[in-house]
């Protein structure tokens, strides 16, 4: 039987690109969704077989529709906290909803999140709380979601070893 399409969005970033390379070597089928293709032609995994990337972003609803068609599964690994964006809430609460409607009229059958731990808490950082809120759009949606959170993920290379 032939492997699920599993999307991974957030490919570029560091537990996507670490996570498109180990389902590649498990034999997955794997489209790799970023903003920017040049991103991705730096990464060791660019020319596998099983692979398709597609160009991509969760603040244009059309173009989600082209990166879920036909995907089974879907991890959503993506957060707006970035210098582009001044209102990071609102824009993570915007790409979800995005996806939420693309994921939904794609019909895909799950959707995988990685959010973190705390949120719910008054003294919450407002990432931490807007983790929680794309977990609870996420799930308001009529694909069926399975959530991972986790604290800081340190790593050579990641956002949270680099501040540190």
């Amino acid at each position: 039987m032939e492997h699920p399409l599993i999307l991974v969005t957030g490919a570029t970033g560091y537990i996507g690109g670490r996570l498109v390379l180990r389902l590649l070597n498990a034999g997955y089928r794997v489209r790799a969704m970023a903003r920017s293709r040049e991103k991705i032609q730096g990464r060791p995994w660019k020319n596998h077989p099983h692979l398709e990337i597609v160009k991509s972003d969760v603040q244009d609803p059309q173009s989600l529709d082209r990166a879920l068609k036909g995907c089974d599964v879907a991890y959503y690994l993506v957060h707006s906290m970035s210098p582009a964006h001044q209102d990071f809430s609102g824009a993570d609460r915007r790409a979800v909803q995005n996806f939420i409607w693309a994921a939904a009229k794609q019909g895909l059958g799950r959707i995988i999140y990685l959010g973190g731990l705390g949120g719910n808490e008054p003294n919450a950082s407002l990432h931490l709380k807007s983790r929680l809120e794309v977990e609870a759009i996420l799930n308001s949606g009529p694909v069926p979601v399975t959530v991972f959170r986790s604290a800081h993920i340190i790593g050579s290379g990641s956002a949270s070893f680099e501040m540190l």
